[in-house]
């Protein structure tokens, strides 16, 4: 398998607290990295529709640090949910059904991910908005 395969659809930890916990655990750096990267476009591209004629800035303008920062610390809390969720389906369920580790954390990456996208695409939909107000 591929790495970007084996990241994305990885083997579930053993049905365990401490597994559970190790196996999301491990993966939390690279989450971080991938949210974090998005991100990073995502305040970029936005910044830079910002700046777009006409009616824009003309300049860039970086956004204030604080945001960004209270959004990485939100995402890290709400990745706390994947184990949480999977400990307590495990503890209801048990064997009677599969892991939900894998499928959880797919589940969440995708959300952090278009959630940190979605200023950018913000930006962009008020950028079309201006030239469609300015040409007609």
């Amino acid at each position: 398998m591929t790495s970007l395969v084996e990241f994305l659809f990885p083997a579930p930890a053993r049905r365990s607290v401490g597994s559970i916990v190790a196996w999301w655990e491990r993966r939390r750096i690279a989450y971080n990295l991938v949210v974090g990267s998005a991100g990073v476009v995502g305040v970029a591209l936005g910044t830079v529709l910002a700046s777009l004629p006409p009616g824009g800035l003309g300049w860039l303008v970086l956004p204030p640090w604080q945001p960004i920062v209270v959004f990485g610390v939100l995402a890290n809390v709400c990745y706390l949910l994947g184990p949480v969720t999977e400990l307590v389906i495990d503890r209801l369920w048990g064997r009677q059904i599969l892991p939900t580790g894998p499928a959880l954390f797919r589940m969440g990456l995708t959300f952090s991910v278009g959630l940190a996208l979605l200023p950018a695409l913000l930006m962009m939909i008020g950028w079309v908005f201006r030239v469609v107000t300015w040409v007609f």
